[in-house]
């Protein structure tokens, strides 16, 4: 039965739990965040490993998980009768704490379930239809009293919810909500504002990043400060300036004041915690616009950098810039993963920081020094009028890049002299080169793309044996420069649009096209790369060459438990997500495009790739999967769906 948030229901419900509960058998101690069963942060825990140590579901078990249930927000009567209320990609994460499984949807609803058969205990809807809604999670706050969700909505609202009931929590904000909007340093483009991802609890401080749009015409944008709210009251504690303002740290990488009117370097993803220090690590993307910096000349620091700030102050404690005056649309996209581990003998509390452009960052997380050596490399520089590139990157000696980067002509596909032909001709038409090769106004292609590589799904870590699993996939961007119309735009030069594509529509790259690599933190180096997915092999092109699998251009959704390294296969939303957005129907081809990906569970062994299994599933994996333990069974939970297609939570479990 759906219960509904009227008060009477919501008093019946937390009587029933408090009854449910007097009646249960006293444990012999009181449960905590965390525990073996259960999954209370986005990652299980504020590290970001996507570790359990749970291991009822085995290599010798596993091809018998089945669907045990599937679960869909109520029916919402204004979403039904607003079909231009449009959600994003399904990317919500499920929390699992104290026996109950809190839900999310695109549209920021909250729903409390049964995690055992995913029957509805409670809803919450604060009603953000308007904004193309988007929502990658929830966090968790208790005192040992007081139990809250929080949740960011993409119209710019930070919302408490009270996680007994499903009630706004009393004394949060106005009504359980703060506006986001109203403390920006410039919000005179508040549409341009939100928040998608989830926040971070640290101690009694709530850690909020934002979403801001890099589609505008206008470098006047907001800049994605980062702020800290009281957990209990959501008062603004502190903001940390991602773009420096005058007398500031670092504002003289802002050359000719660009400072005064740049916006974006945003937290946009998920960030990760340590309470024993009191930090909070966050990754900062790429400044207005993404790809021209001639109106911000310098290396606008802090965008594209790791930083790390003391939660409680918002005082910054170090930092590293990953890149120097971005131009590639290449945004820290997920959040760093905090690892214990032992380097020559040396026993290091690290942060590793996965990025698009398919390096491994890693860093002493208490000092920020480097692990192993970074080096400043000459890269090539730009020779459109106004630009200044950075005259260096940085680059990691170790560990070894997950993905490729950079173009050359070996990196074509050459399955056949045919298609190495086709290949060659394809690319005669685009600028490309190695890695941090700027933009042009000619057309180019730069890999990986600006989707990365890694993306917001990031990383797991297994703390027993340090390994570092890092899905990503071989995808180029395209594009090139053009003069905007004066009348629309302010910039000198913005993203022109560039479309390439391989011969008889297959990847213009050498496989794998998708793939999870696995790296070991001790020593720096890859202990195995698997394809994920089998890829185009049956293409009317290389149906007659037996090829090995080749991966698809996914971004793989992974948790690792005790036993099994376990990925869902996330599928190609874009063009749903540009057909829905300029009202049109997909083309044929189109349609095929989103169909032709496997939606599958892969299944590897951890310690060397192989895969053990795929489970067939009714559609693609979207959310990151979450597993946790009720009424003796093990469950692996995730989201399928969104954009055309109906959000679903599916969970999967041994018959």
């Amino acid at each position: 039965m759906h219960l509904k948030n009227t008060p009477t229901r919501t008093l019946m419900t937390a009587l029933i739990i408090l009854l449910l509960s007097a009646c249960a058998p006293v444990p012999d101690e009181i449960p905590v965040a965390g525990k073996d069963g259960e999954w209370p942060e986005y990652s299980r825990d504020k590290a970001g490993t996507k570790y359990s140590p749970l291991d009822q579901i085995d290599r010798d078990n596993v091809q018998d998980l089945e669907i045990a249930w599937r679960w869909q927000f109520p029916a919402d009567q204004a979403a039904e009768e607003h079909p231009e209320f449009l959600s994003f990609i399904y990317e919500a994460t499920p929390l699992m704490i104290d026996g109950v499984l809190y839900a999310n949807t695109s549209f920021n609803q909250v729903a409390a379930l049964d995690p055992a058969n995913g029957r509805t205990l409670w809803t919450y809807d604060p009603q953000a239809y308007e904004a193309r809604s988007h929502s990658r999670g929830m966090a968790y706050w208790t005192d040992g009293t007081e139990k809250r969700l929080y949740i960011n909505t993409a119209d710019g609202r930070l919302i408490s919810v009270d996680a007994l009931t499903g009630q706004a929590a009393d004394g949060f904000g106005e009504g359980g909500e703060v506006n986001l909007v109203e403390g920006l340093r410039r919000n005179q483009l508040p549409r341009e504002f939100g928040v998608t991802s989830a926040p971070i609890v640290v101690g009694d401080v709530l850690v909020v990043g934002s979403t801001v749009s890099d589609g505008s015409p206008h470098d006047k944008k907001p800049p994605g400060d980062v702020r800290g709210f009281d957990v209990r009251t959501g008062e603004e504690l502190w903001a940390f300036h991602s773009i420096p303002e005058e007398g500031e740290f670092g504002v003289e990488t802002w050359e000719e004041e660009s400072w005064k009117h740049t916006g974006n370097a945003n937290v946009w993803t998920l960030m990760s915690a340590d309470e024993e220090l009191g930090y909070v690590y966050l990754p900062f993307s790429t400044p207005t616009n993404d790809w021209y910096g001639g109106h911000r000349p310098g290396d606008n620091l802090f965008a594209e950098s790791l930083v790390c700030l003391d939660a409680k102050t918002g005082e910054r404690v170090w930092h590293f810039q990953i890149i120097h005056h971005g131009l590639w649309d290449w945004d820290l996209p997920a959040a760093p993963n905090l690892i214990d581990i032992e380097v020559d003998g040396r026993a290091i509390k690290a942060v590793a920081q996965v990025t698009k452009h398919g390096f491994t960052f890693v860093f002493d997380r208490i000092t920020g020094e480097p692990v192993w050596p970074i080096e400043e490399r000459p890269v090539l520089q730009s020779t459109v009028p106004g630009e200044k590139t950075s005259s260096t990157q940085p680059f990691p000696t170790r560990p070894p890049p997950f993905d490729r980067q950079g173009i050359t002509e070996d990196d074509l596909i050459d399955f056949t002299p045919a298609l190495r032909q086709e290949a060659l001709e394809i690319l005669e038409d685009f600028n490309h080169g190695p890695i941090f090769m700027p933009p042009t106004v000619d057309p180019f292609v730069i890999l990986p793309s600006a989707g990365g590589g890694a993306n917001w799904n990031g990383a797991a870590f297994d703390p027993e044996t340090n390994l570092l699993y890092i899905p990503s996939n071989t995808t180029p961007s395209s594009n090139r420069l053009v003069a905007p119309d004066p009348a629309v735009s302010n910039f000198r030069y913005q993203a022109g649009g560039a479309r390439i594509q391989g011969p008889q529509g297959l990847p213009l790259f050498k496989p794998p096209y998708g793939r999870i690599t696995a790296v070991n933190m001790n020593t720096g180096e890859i202990q195995w790369m698997s394809p994920l997915g089998d890829g185009p092999v049956n293409h009317p092109a290389l149906s007659d060459l037996d090829l090995p699998r080749l991966g698809w251009p996914l971004h793989g959704t992974l948790v690792v438990t005790k036993t099994l390294l376990v990925v869902g296969q996330r599928g190609r939303f874009f063009p749903y997500l540009g057909a829905l957005s300029s009202g049109r129907e997909l083309t044929p081809e189109q349609k095929d495009e989103v169909s032709r990906f496997e939606p599958t569970l892969d299944v590897f062994d951890k310690a060397t790739g192989e895969l053990i299994w795929a489970m067939d599933l009714p559609a693609n994996v979207t959310g990151s999967p979450i597993t946790y333990m009720a009424d003796g069974k093990q469950f692996i939970v995730f989201a399928v769906g969104g954009a055309a297609m109906h959000e679903e939570i599916l969970a999967v479990a041994l018959p």
